[in-house]
């Protein structure tokens, strides 16, 4: 996000115990980051106890509502935190108890499974909209962005697409949605696929949504706009993996930061007025 003419980045960060915390860092151009010496959000409770991973973070009237994933090593599930100064925060535990979103790829597990939420910052006719989920791609409403309630149990907006498609394998929720100049919903999300050996390849896709009705996708890339390409997307504790969690308009340029091979962070950059093949990273 954007905050006093800096960009405050909140990111996942672990030591050998792999144990995740959530870290926070300042930067001046969106490229160069001082990061605070403390984690700003750790492990305390028993549904996380083994990590608090995958930040995303909204504003509203000046609450940051921070959704993250807890980790126990059984299962992830979408946790939410708030805070007014971004370096204390209330932990308010999981947000859907019991939802999978693997469904209806797996319908025959019962562990929760509900990691990514994306929170858009703009009221809907009174409500809030969040989308959210790995495996697919569902969406929830709240009228007070603590309590959340599904669109469905059993019917995503959004499966794995296509065999032969760049998310066959999965889709999973990337930054939060933004409002674009012509009214849509915009969502960044990330999608796989499966090879041969067991090993999974991360790109980064887009999806418009119609404001009126979320749960119709009125257009969607049918290639990645992002990509394993550098040796630091391709090498890491799990390659090949390009997988945005932040977007932010800065400077006149627009800048997508994603995780690197679990390893390392990333960022590309867009500036406004150039082609889309000008995309960099």
């Amino acid at each position: 996000m954007v905050k006093d003419g800096q960009v405050v980045l909140l990111y996942r960060a672990h030591a050998e115990d792999i144990v995740s915390h959530v870290g926070l860092a300042t930067s001046e151009d969106g490229i160069h980051f001082e990061r605070h010496p403390e984690p700003v959000l750790s492990p305390t409770e028993d549904y996380e106890r083994y990590g608090a991973e995958d930040p995303r973070v909204s504003e509203v009237d000046g609450t940051y509502y921070l959704t993250y994933t807890g980790w126990d090593r059984t299962s992830a599930q979408l946790c939410l935190a708030t805070s007014t100064d971004l370096f204390t925060w209330t932990k308010h535990g999981p947000m859907f108890p019991g939802f999978n979103t693997f469904l209806p790829q797996d319908n025959d597990s019962d562990v929760p499974w509900s990691k990514a939420g994306g929170i858009l910052s703009v009221p809907i006719d009174g409500r809030y909209l969040m989308f959210f989920g790995e495996g697919s791609i569902w969406y929830a409403w709240s009228e007070d962005l603590l309590h959340w309630t599904p669109c469905s149990n059993d019917e995503p907006v959004m499966p794995p697409t296509p065999p032969g498609t760049f998310g066959e394998y999965l889709v999973e929720v990337g930054p939060q949605p933004l409002i674009t100049n012509n009214g849509l919903i915009l969502l960044l999300h990330n999608a796989a696929v499966k090879n041969a050996d067991g090993s999974v390849r991360y790109t980064c896709g887009q999806l418009l949504f119609d404001p009126a009705d979320p749960s119709v996708i009125l257009a969607q890339m049918n290639r990645p706009w992002l990509e394993p390409s550098t040796y630091e997307d391709q090498h890491g504790l799990v390659s090949n993996v390009t997988f945005v969690e932040g977007l932010v308009h800065f400077k006149d340029t627009w800048f997508a930061y994603y995780g690197q091979s679990d390893s390392t962070l990333g960022v590309a950059t867009y500036k406004v007025g150039d082609r889309y093949s000008a995309l960099r990273s």
